[in-house]
């Protein structure tokens, strides 16, 4: 009988023992782990024109991705962006976002965008289809690059047309930049 009861006090310690182990243990949560961690590789996205392509089809370049507005202030930076386009287009791809969420100063449709800037700034770097760029209706991409848990660096969204984000050769945000910083400033393209 007391060999069943030390038996029992014996079972039942390394029972709790176990228990206590399996409780201090950390648990793995594959969700949050960067094993699931999306990339701007994964992003797909409509051009002006419609057609779909993914990010991943500039891996190994550098990318300046802006949300770009038709009557703002900083329209005329669209000018300078034609020209970083011209000069370091085989080192940096410039993709342009149109978006409406800043004094509603992108009201037009993609055709009416397309047609002014290529009439007035002679734009030809790759334009994508209108988005949202902050809210709860942002668009995928922009929801990534302002949530430093997903992008591993930064956590700033545009607060205003022609904000701008350098991204390096392997899909990393460089640096953010905000409305009043030229495409052709030194910041720029000293970085490219």
């Amino acid at each position: 009988m007391i060999k069943s009861i030390s038996l029992t006090i014996c079972l039942v310690s390394i029972s709790i023992i176990l228990f206590i182990l399996t409780a201090a243990t950390p648990k793995t949560n594959f969700n949050n782990s960067k094993m699931t961690q999306k990339s701007i590789y994964d992003f797909k996205l409509k051009t002006i024109d419609g057609d779909e392509i993914t990010l991943a089809k500039f891996k190994g370049k550098k990318m300046l991705l802006i949300n770009v507005a038709s009557q703002c202030g900083y329209t005329p930076q669209y000018k300078n962006l034609q020209a970083l386009h011209e000069k370091y287009g085989s080192k940096v791809v410039l993709i342009g976002f149109p978006a409406n969420n800043f004094g509603k100063q992108e009201p037009g449709t993609n055709n009416e965008i397309k047609s002014f800037c290529t009439k007035n700034y002679g734009v030809s770097f790759l334009m994508m289809d209108k988005i949202s760029v902050v809210g709860n209706d942002a668009h995928p991409l922009y929801k990534w690059l302002s949530n430093k848990e997903e992008n591993g660096m930064n956590q700033l969204a545009p607060n205003w047309n022609f904000c701008k984000y350098l991204i390096d050769e392997n899909g990393k945000i460089v640096k953010f930049f905000p409305s009043n910083v030229d495409p052709l400033s030194n910041d720029i393209i000293s970085l490219l």
